[in-house]
């Protein structure tokens, strides 16, 4: 029995390159614990330690020093061995991600268009948070994504698109709602709906930088993760919401959507990644979402 295995691996390359649990954690869609008993599991294995941890951080032994090229080469020949073989089916279907960080409405318009031009080939779409969508791009599960901005590309280009200014959604009979534009100041004794961090962390992080610097301090609820459930909830006065402007096309009896002064500030920007070696359709893609979506 080998005592290496293609997850191992995975997680210990995705250590050694951020040399921080945490954000490698975060960049294989687990918690940290588990890894750190992976990691240690696979030293227990090789009988040699690979990391340095301290106070001060995380750092490669000699042992893992030698062991990260090797792994990346064993890596890079699995992904080339899977990405041969996609390619000989690859022109028979693209497989594109989507954010659910915006309304799936402003893509309507793109996937009609990007049917239209593939002709032969299949569109096969696959909604979700921008962190899964980065994952799937790059282990090889999708050729091309939209998400969201700002998010933890790692090594992958990002072709940007368009920036979306956030809006408040409240209830439309509350005192709020008599007025066209609020600010953080305005809402800072609201209950605010707010998603959680591991969905996108980067994106969370942006946000938070900038509430602080606006003393911006609210009781924050658990966001939903269906829209419509959510803007159910603002319609029954349970609390307030920041969207994206375009969800303000999903009209809801009881829901007013209102500018925010600080919506640019707080903006979702869209940008495409692909794979390292784009699907040759990638660029059709580019070039229809810079027209449907700027």
């Amino acid at each position: 029995m080998r005592k290496i295995d293609t997850n191992a691996l995975q997680m210990f390359e995705a250590v050694a390159l951020s040399l921080n649990f945490r954000q490698a954690a975060e960049q294989l869609h687990m918690s940290q614990p588990p890894l750190s008993r992976a990691i240690k599991l696979l030293e227990q294995r090789l009988g040699v330690q690979l990391f340095e941890r301290n106070t001060q951080g995380v750092a490669l032994t000699r042992a893992g020093a030698d062991l990260l090229p090797k792994a990346q080469q064993i890596l890079g020949l699995l992904d080339e061995a899977e990405n041969s073989l996609m390619r000989q089916q690859g022109m028979a279907r693209f497989r594109l991600g989507l954010t659910t960080s915006v309304d799936a409405g402003l893509f309507s318009g793109l996937t009609r268009s990007l049917e239209n031009a593939l002709g032969q080939t299949s569109l096969e779409l696959t909604f979700a948070s921008s962190p899964r969508l980065i994952s799937a791009i790059r282990t090889g599960k999708l050729d091309a994504a939209v998400i969201a901005m700002p998010s933890k590309t790692y090594e992958l280009k990002v072709q940007s698109l368009v920036q979306q200014d956030m809006m408040v959604a409240l209830q439309s009979r509350h005192p709020l709602a008599r007025r066209r534009s609020l600010s953080l100041a305005d809402l800072n004794a609201e209950t605010v709906y707010w998603f959680e961090r591991a969905r996108q962390p980067a994106f969370f992080d942006h946000c938070h930088a900038i509430f602080r610097s606006h003393a911006f301090a609210p009781r924050f609820l658990r966001e939903p993760l269906d829209h419509h459930v959510l803007l159910n909830d603002v319609a029954s006065g349970k609390g307030i919401a920041f969207l994206p402007e375009s969800f303000a096309s999903l009209k809801l009896s009881g829901v007013a959507y209102r500018k925010l002064a600080e919506g640019k500030e707080l903006s979702v920007g869209l940008g495409i990644v692909t794979q390292p070696s784009p699907h040759p359709l990638s660029k059709v893609l580019e070039e229809l979402a810079s027209s449907h979506l700027q």
